[in-house]
């Protein structure tokens, strides 16, 4: 593989605790050397003057939709996407169909992705079979297939006991339980956040509570049985108060936001736009607000997309009939820059830790650092650069987003895995 020598670049590296104009050498694959002035035998060069250069970006929460609902996404289209947004690595999750629930499909999306995939794809298994909250899937052999954690997502493990005894297997393999905490007899029949906006649209609400009660009763169910939990797409005050609370007294808990949820309140939902439809929904100001300082405070461990592609045809339908899920790969690093980093809430190390060293952590993935000697990847940032989102050009098979035709200040420009551009911005 050729060498890249990136130059000039502001190089950012949390886990090194680096910021500072420097260069970095890649070689067959790996960060061979950080250093000023590094010789330039054999290497191509890129001039990344004005630029920020940080470890590859990471978004441990995607539906790549393969097997089984290609007309939204695969894992080709998808990584293109990621890549497209800055990310090197992307952890997909198990509800495809068949449902990702056996070492077979968990080998299947891997070798898959080495065919197809432009970045680095890492599954996550189901914890149940089917998701169907019944029956423990086969955690042991998915872990030792490769996937990087369990998780239903979309369908909340409704049943404590076999919940206590998915993460009881999990800590013995040492294996994250990522749980989407939803109480389906609360929310039953919802389309969006209940309160003054759904009153006023005459639409079904998702009450706060039905995510609070699942966040407690997961906690104490991670306090009992010491295993690594992790709260997906956690978008309420409540929420976010009980995760730093176990936290603060030594839990193994850890939780990710996503950007549209601190970047969009219930009121600013366009009437009937089926793009603002996800879940969990989007919340009120306060919720938004309690979020941003769970970030600014170090309560968020990491920022995901939750990235999910529906077809055209499935978003067309009435609001009250169409799935719920967004596109967000293409948009998460510029709306984190606008809503979080540009407003002064948190500075940019902080900003790319949530996308590096925070998913590598929870996920134990030996990536999201510029170490010598680790994987050569590398997210490489303008946060000058004026853009304009058009769903209509993504990679993605679909075409839900709620930023289409937004104009951005900020975004990743370059996109290196394993020492390979991968992507460029458009000039």
């Amino acid at each position: 593989m050729p060498k890249l020598l990136i130059r000039n670049g502001r190089v950012i590296d949390p886990a090194n605790s680096l910021d500072r104009v420097t260069d970095v050498l890649l070689a067959n694959g790996i960060v061979r050397a950080v250093g000023d002035k590094l010789p330039a035998r054999g290497a191509e060069e890129f001039d990344a003057s004005g630029r920020i250069v940080a470890p590859g970006f990471i978004d441990m929460h995607v539906h790549l939709r393969e097997p089984g609902f290609e007309n939204s996404e695969t894992i080709e289209t998808g990584s293109r996407c990621a890549a497209a947004g800055g990310f090197t690595t992307v952890c997909c999750m198990p509800n495809t169909n068949p449902v990702n629930d056996t070492a077979h499909l968990t080998r299947y999306i891997i070798e898959r992705a080495k065919a197809a995939a432009k970045v680095n794809v890492f599954p996550i298994g189901a914890i149940t079979k089917a998701s169907a909250g019944e029956e423990l899937a086969s955690i042991g052999a998915m872990k030792a297939a490769g996937a990087v954690a369990i998780s239903d997502d979309g369908r909340p493990v409704m049943n404590s006991r076999v919940m206590r005894r998915a993460m009881e297997i999990a800590a013995s393999f040492d294996l994250p339980v990522i749980d989407h905490c939803e109480d389906l007899n609360l929310s039953a029949g919802g389309d969006m956040h209940e309160g003054a906006v759904s009153l006023k649209y005459g639409l079904r609400g998702i009450p706060s509570c039905s995510e609070d009660v699942m966040v407690a009763r997961d906690l104490l169910l991670a306090e009992v049985t010491g295993a690594r939990y992790h709260v997906a797409h956690l978008s309420t005050r409540n929420a976010i108060a009980m995760v730093a609370e176990a936290k603060r007294r030594g839990l193994r808990v850890t939780c990710e936001v996503t950007p549209h949820h601190f970047a969009i309140h219930d009121h600013q939902i366009l009437p009937f736009d089926s793009n603002y439809k996800m879940k969990p929904p989007i919340r009120c100001n306060h919720d938004v607000e309690a979020l941003i300082a769970g970030i600014k405070a170090g309560v968020v461990d990491a920022i995901a997309t939750d990235h999910a592609p529906h077809s055209v045809t499935d978003k067309m339908q009435e609001f009250e009939r169409c799935p719920f899920g967004i596109l967000g790969l293409e948009t998460a690093i510029s709306i984190s820059l606008e809503r979080l980093v540009f407003p002064g809430h948190i500075d940019l190390k902080r900003m790319i830790e949530l996308f590096t060293t925070g998913p590598a952590a929870i996920l134990n993935l030996n990536r999201g650092s510029l170490t010598p000697g680790l994987p050569g990847d590398v997210t490489i940032l303008d946060l000058n650069s004026l853009w304009t989102y058009d769903v209509n050009k993504s990679p993605s098979k679909s075409r839900n987003s709620p930023f289409d035709g937004y104009a951005f200040k900020g975004r990743a420009v370059t996109t290196i895995v394993s020492g390979e551009i991968v992507w460029q911005a458009p000039c």
